[in-house]
């Protein structure tokens, strides 16, 4: 064991850098090189780290005040082989998403087909029927995803939850790199990592191949509520990174079925919008008639096919954790392959046998709103006291459908300064992928690692207080990771109580055979 971690406490919970028999071989000549810094001088880069941030203005809102994003010194070694398997399974569930949402808001294959009911899309919150038949350029709908991983007691990556509206962090990705690589310049120096800088030039990338057909140098612009959201530093490097002008809902003006950008020497047009603000707040004449920070009349615009809105309005429904439980199914569904990434162990509370089963196991598990962000209204059942548990209960059994279960996920740790000495705190990461269509997804090496700050706390968002930490990916040759065609027929996974949905597609199936025998009958040989 390293002389650095000699006090370094063991956890219950699969440490990434020190195992059971010491620090593992894929971290080896990071620890190496802290420990020839030792603790004291790593204490006081993690002071200078800290006092970067804060003249950088690198903060995000919490509880209306303005903070600076804490960054742990100590970065997170993804090696290349498990990178490449992240990597692989975002890449496919960006595609299935992609082609799940074309169909929800287009034919709805996926509801004839018996893959997924459709209540459960109609009944989600996110689900626009202004958007019924509205079609994109490049037929991409998800142009930036965030895909939500952690980590259990066997070390194996698992899809906790997916973000396809408006995915947040990518910016701190870029600082940390440059203020880790500071704080640490002769331990950088020593490795091959593979860089992040080129996340801006494939967003623009993609952002321009999903300008309107016809357009050969389009006009893209970044849509922000204003300089009061929690993620406005973000907007701002962004658009100032691509070289795009950042707007409000105030700069824009959509008119005869075009949106223009007003500027001092009149109007321009507008061809791509990345826009950061919800769906209820994008266009006053369709959704919320009282929102002052988007345009009224994108929608009409989108629907002209003159501009065109990434990520596209509706995406909500992928997000829904409801749905987020038949994306295995969906996978196989749409791309006739094995999911790579597997997902958590879910319950659906709309089914009466996973209700009555997880209303009776309360206090084991965790319960979350399917329409939940930020870790907000998520209850760990070993936690939570009696009274909130009764609480929850009469609210799972008021409204089933807006709640899914899964067991608590001891998420993985990774050594952390904490009051100048190195603990163990839990982790989850986001890798983010930029879809330029026609199988050409990029995803980010490495992606954004939350850090759950207080000891034991498992909730790692950074609106709950949380920080994050540099994610390194070796560079060097990196092994393709090809999806395995799905078996017929297709068989849930990851989700409890599914058989009622293979039985569906089992019996449809059959139905279908029943029909083209008797259609054959008396047919000429």
């Amino acid at each position: 064991m390293s002389a650095l971690f000699d006090h370094y406490p063991p956890g219950e919970a699969f440490d990434e850098m020190v195992g059971p028999e010491g620090v593992r071989a894929s971290a080896t000549s990071v620890v190496q090189g802290l420990e020839r810094l030792g603790l004291d001088e790593l204490r006081s880069r993690a002071d200078y780290l800290r006092t970067t941030y804060i003249d950088q203005g690198v903060t995000f809102d919490i509880g209306g005040e303005e903070r600076p994003f804490p960054l742990d010194i100590v970065p997170r070694i993804l090696p290349a082989d498990e990178f490449a398997h992240v990597e692989a399974g975002s890449k496919q569930r960006v595609r299935a998403m992609d082609a799940f949402l074309d169909d929800v808001y287009t034919e709805g294959r996926c509801f004839t087909e018996g893959v997924i009911p459709r209540h459960v899309v109609a009944s989600s919150p996110h689900f626009h029927r202004a958007m019924w038949g509205v079609t994109t350029p490049n037929g991409v709908r998800v142009h930036i995803a965030g895909i939500d991983l952690v980590r259990g007691h066997d070390g194996v990556f698992r899809v906790l939850e997916d973000n396809v509206r408006s995915p947040s962090g990518v910016s701190y990705v870029m600082t940390n790199r440059r203020a880790v690589n500071a704080a640490l310049p002769e331990i950088a120096a020593q490795h091959r990592i593979r860089p992040v800088e080129d996340y801006p030039s494939e967003l623009l990338k993609a952002l321009r191949a999903a300008a309107p057909s016809g357009v050969a140098d389009p006009t893209v612009v970044v849509l922000t509520p204003g300089v009061y959201n929690s993620a406005y530093f973000e907007h701002a490097m962004l658009a100032r990174m691509m070289g795009v002008e950042l707007v409000e809902g105030r700069d824009l003006v959509a008119h005869a079925g075009h949106v223009s950008l007003r500027t001092t020497r009149g109007l321009r047009p507008v061809h791509v919008i990345y826009r950061r603000i919800d769906d209820e707040f994008l266009d006053p004449a369709v959704f919320r008639a009282d929102s002052l920070i988007g345009c009224a009349g994108l929608l009409n615009a989108a629907r002209a096919g003159t501009v065109t809105i990434a990520n596209a309005v509706g995406n909500g429904v992928a997000d829904d954790k409801l749905v987020y439980t038949y994306l295995p199914d969906l996978i196989r569904f749409y791309l006739g392959e094995e999911p790579i990434l597997a997902s958590v162990d879910t319950w659906r509370l709309e089914e009466p046998e996973a209700r009555e089963e997880v209303l009776d196991r309360l206090d084991e598990l965790v319960v979350k709103p399917v329409d939940g962000s930020g870790g907000k209204g998520i209850v760990i059942g070993p936690r939570a006291t009696p009274e909130e548990l009764e609480r929850l209960k009469r609210q799972i059994l008021r409204d089933a459908r807006g709640w899914i279960a899964q067991p608590v996920v001891q998420l993985s740790t990774v050594p952390t300064m904490i009051d100048g000495e190195l603990r163990p705190r839990h982790v989850d990461l986001r890798p983010f992928i930029v879809n330029s269509g026609n199988d050409n997804i990029f995803v980010l090496p490495g992606g954004l690692t939350r850090v759950a700050l207080p000891e034991g706390e498992l909730i790692v968002n950074s609106s709950q207080g949380g920080g994050s930490k540099d994610t390194w990916v070796p560079a060097g040759r990196r092994p393709v990771i090809a999806p395995v065609a799905a078996a017929p027929p297709p068989r849930p996974s990851s989700v409890p109580l599914s058989e009622q949905m293979l039985s569906r597609v089992i019996r449809h199936q059959h139905e279908q055979q029943q029909q083209q025998e008797r259609a054959g009958e008396g047919a000429p040989c």
